[in-house]
């Protein structure tokens, strides 16, 4: 039996998440827990989220989640979802700054706030998001995008490259320069769609609303040991 924890601390979709899992998964027990023994006991865990970060690390520090997935991410396969991938960083813009987990490098950046240069092929105009073709573009970034694998990761198995995934979100990941992306999207910029370290794998999309290529990446996440 494969052991399934879904990390709880209140805020996210958790139970799409876990009804997409139980779908894709053959001898899956999955659990929506935020209790330490039931998820160090699980052999894959899932950090989703969604809503303000101030909020979500509020929830997850009260709650010891933090602690937590210190713990899991030493010896188990981690997939963060959306607002999970963006605790795993040092820092995010928004609420006017707020200090994440520092489990990965990088700082989580307002689309509304980018700053955008010929070589990105994108400019600003009075601080409005703009495409390549110099179309105001809407911020939150809602709906498919399409996501350039940069990595041979066991998760992208199956998973043909430029494949479509569905988002929502205003901010986006920039990865410290020792990180690795797994995968990169543009929306006015180039924003980390996907990241690997290690036993972790990050995604800003959501794979349990991405259809077949998100149930394929569920399901190749619950076949993974963690090694690259």
């Amino acid at each position: 039996m494969n052991k399934v924890a879904v990390i709880d601390y209140g805020m996210g979709n958790l139970h799409s998440v876990a009804k997409a899992v139980e779908y894709v998964g053959q001898n899956v027990a999955v659990s929506v827990t935020s209790d330490a023994r039931t998820i160090l006991d699980a052999d894959h865990v899932i950090f989703p989220g969604v809503g303000a970060i101030r909020d979500c690390m509020g929830e997850i520090r009260r709650l010891g989640i933090d602690e937590i997935v210190a713990e899991v991410i030493r010896n188990k396969p981690l997939l963060a979802v959306c607002v999970g991938m963006q605790a795993l960083m040092d820092s995010s813009e928004e609420n006017n700054g707020v200090a994440c987990l520092g489990m990965v490098s990088g700082r989580v950046r307002y689309f509304g706030n980018a700053q955008h240069d010929s070589d990105k092929g994108a400019g600003s105009r009075a601080g409005e998001l703009l495409d390549v073709d110099g179309k105001r573009l809407k911020v939150p970034h809602m709906g498919w995008n399409i996501v350039k694998q940069t990595d041979k990761h066991p998760l992208w198995s199956d998973i043909e490259d430029n494949s479509r995934f569905y988002f929502v979100h205003s901010y986006y990941v920039e990865l410290g320069a020792q990180e690795k992306a797994s995968g990169i999207t543009e929306y006015g910029v180039p924003f980390t769609a996907a990241l690997n370290k290690g036993n972790i794998f990050a995604v800003q999309f959501h794979p349990e609303k991405s259809q077949h290529s998100g149930l394929q990446l569920l399901r190749n996440f619950l076949g993974w040991d963690g090694c690259v």
